[in-house]
Parts: structure tokens; sequence; C-alpha cells
């Protein structure tokens, strides 16, 4: 899959596209497979959370969904307005090998995990400005003139599995957020360990109780597994089982909910929620008092605490001299998202013949 093959072909305003352009053989070489991408150990500990997996999905749909309009804008006299622009061709296919979906979706992947996502330009139109682009996972990122985990502005010195990329040629989106894997570690360790104890207590068989020797001769431990045998087969026909005065029998008091450790898992839970900044509902966490929330209510919270810092990182980076002409912009479509637009349309009244107005 030589994704990389494709090589600038037409150098930016400046001189130093053109450079890398030149004599960026190494760089599309060790670019040109799949095989070196790598989402990072740190992302993926993150995504076993139930909690995290289910905020990020529900973001990236937000993300993923809308479109990419182009605009500039106009003084009328009282107010800036947005005039609409014909789109440039990239909006519609951003990397020609995946669709928006994609590539949208896991560029905010990258901004909730690390803080920050790159783009590649793998191609320029004759005015010098980006054609067409490709993500790089940060996970296959490092830069050395910033260590991170809070990101001061675009890097100078971008390395990809260990090659050196030109910084013109890399477009690079920083959150206003700082990286979930780095702000919140104890928090997601915690979680970690908390799914593994739950994961043991729940391999674990329960005892429905004991059997205790108060007095006597001490039993050996063959015949205290033999007697345990007995007195489990006889409460598995329903048969009365006999102890003798040496002998108690005391049930367990523990449940498997206690074994589970759901209250437990019910707080870590929220946890998640407050880190990955979206209403406990939405992760299906308990809220306490019922209160009715509609569709709309939904979309909107989701939208205004979840994906919006985000969708503004990704149009504002995109709107920047070094990808559009100065003064032309790029937004996304969230109207269409906020007023019901997915909303299952109105099927025609069957007992009316399509294109036959009914009598009124």
């Amino acid at each position: 899959m030589a994704i990389f093959n494709r090589v600038v072909t037409k150098a930016a305003v400046s001189p130093a596209p053109a450079k890398a352009a030149a004599s960026g053989g190494s760089v599309n070489q060790a670019l040109a497979s799949y095989y070196n991408f790598s989402e990072g150990e740190a992302r993926n500990r993150c995504m076993s959370v139930p909690t995290i997996s289910r905020a990020r999905d529900l973001i990236a749909s937000v993300i993923g969904c809308m479109k990419l309009q182009m605009y500039n804008e106009m003084w009328n006299g009282d107010d800036m307005e947005k005039m609409p622009l014909a789109p440039r061709s990239w909006l519609r296919r951003i990397d020609p090998a995946v669709p928006n979906n994609f590539i949208l979706s896991w560029t905010f992947d990258d901004l909730f995990f690390y803080g920050r996502a790159m783009w590649y330009i793998t191609s320029r139109t004759a005015d010098g400005f980006p054609a067409s682009f490709q993500r790089l996972p940060m996970g296959s990122i490092s830069t050395t003139d910033m260590t991170g985990p809070v990101w001061f502005g675009p890097s100078k010195e971008i390395y990809f599995n260990g090659n050196q990329l030109d910084a013109n040629n890399v477009v690079q989106f920083l959150s206003p957020i700082q990286g979930i894997t780095s702000m919140s570690t104890q928090s997601v360790g915690t979680a970690l360990k908390l799914e593994a104890a739950r994961y043991r207590n729940s391999a674990s068989s329960i005892p429905a109780g004991v059997l205790k020797q108060t007095g006597g001769e001490p039993l050996s431990g063959q015949e205290l597994a033999d007697l345990a045998s007995a007195f489990n087969a006889a409460r598995a026909t329903n048969q009365t089982a006999a102890l003798n005065e040496y002998l108690t029998y005391t049930e367990t008091a523990t449940s498997p909910d206690k074994m589970l450790l759901i209250d437990s898992a019910e707080f870590q839970a929220k946890e998640m929620a407050r880190i990955c900044n979206v209403p406990f509902y939405l992760v299906g966490c308990d809220v306490g008092s019922y209160s009715y929330v509609s569709n709309d209510g939904a979309r909107a919270d989701l939208w205004t605490f979840g994906a919006k810092a985000y969708a503004e990182c990704i149009t504002s980076t995109l709107s920047q001299n070094n990808v559009l002409p100065n003064g032309t912009y790029v937004e996304f479509d969230y109207e269409d998202y906020l007023i019901n637009e997915y909303a299952t349309p109105q099927m025609p009244d069957m007992a009316t013949p399509m294109g036959v107005t009914s009598p009124s």
C-alpha cells in the first residue's frame, strides 16, 4: 500500500516544501506501509475502560457525520456575514484512500487521547495549497522540540518512526483539552484495576456456606473434603443434611453484587465520564432521580459538552493560511445535526397513490 508514494506535486509558496518534496525519498519510504502505523499502548489501555470507549464513540459519531463547508466573511454594515463558497475538492475527499467519516473520526481520536493530531500533505494544487492529506497516527509520532503532555504550539521537529518529516508538509491540530492518556493516569489505572478485580471475582466460585468442626477429634483434610461433598450432595437433592454436635454450618454472607463491586464500578464510571467531559446519562451512568431528556436535548448536550471543542479545533486548523487562502474559512455543518436532520423521514400515506392529491 504505497500511500505516501504520492509525492507533493506542487511546491507551496515558500521554498521549504519544494525542498522536502525533492529530498523526501526516505520519508516516503518510511510512510509507505500501514504496517508502521500504531495507535499507542496508552490509548489502547484507555479504550479497554467501557465508559471511555462509549464516550469516545459518541463524540466520534458526531464529528464523523458532519459535512465540511467553506465560507468567507463580508461586512454588511452591522456585523460580519458569512458568505458560502464553493468547496475545494479535498473537503469532500480529504484522503482519496478513505472516506471523510473515517479520517475525521480518527483525527478526533488523536485529539481526545493525545491532545493533538497530524495530517501529512500528500499533494498540492497549482496555487500551492494542499489538495489531499493522510492522517498520521499519534502513536507513531514523536517530537524532539517538545515532549508534552501539554503542547504549546506546532512542532518544528516531527519524526515518524524515527524519520524526520518536513513540518511545512504537516498540518498540526492542537486540542484545547489535554489528552486523557496523560491527564488522568491514576483514575484510568484505578478503573483498570477495578475491572481486573471484577474479572477475577466473576471467575471464582462463591461457596454457599462453611462447615466448621467445633470439637471432637480433628478431621483430616480428606475427611473434611468428603464431609463437604456429602453435605453438598444432600443439599443438591433437597435431602435433609445431618450434623452432629461437633459441626456447625454458616451461610456465606457475600452476595454476587458485592463480589462484582457494583457500587465501586458505578462510581468509577462517573469518574471516567468526568474525564471525558460527557454528561453521566449519555454513558449509561445512574443520575439519581428520574428526569426526562428528549432526543434533541441529548443531542444538544453531546454537541455542547463533548464534541464542540474538538470540532472547533479541527475547523480552525483547516482555516489557517497553510491550508486555505487568507480570508477563507471552514466549518462543520452542525446545524443539520442539531435540528434532527437524521430523524426517520415521514413515509407517504399508502392509502393515497403516489402522485395523486387526496381530496380536502
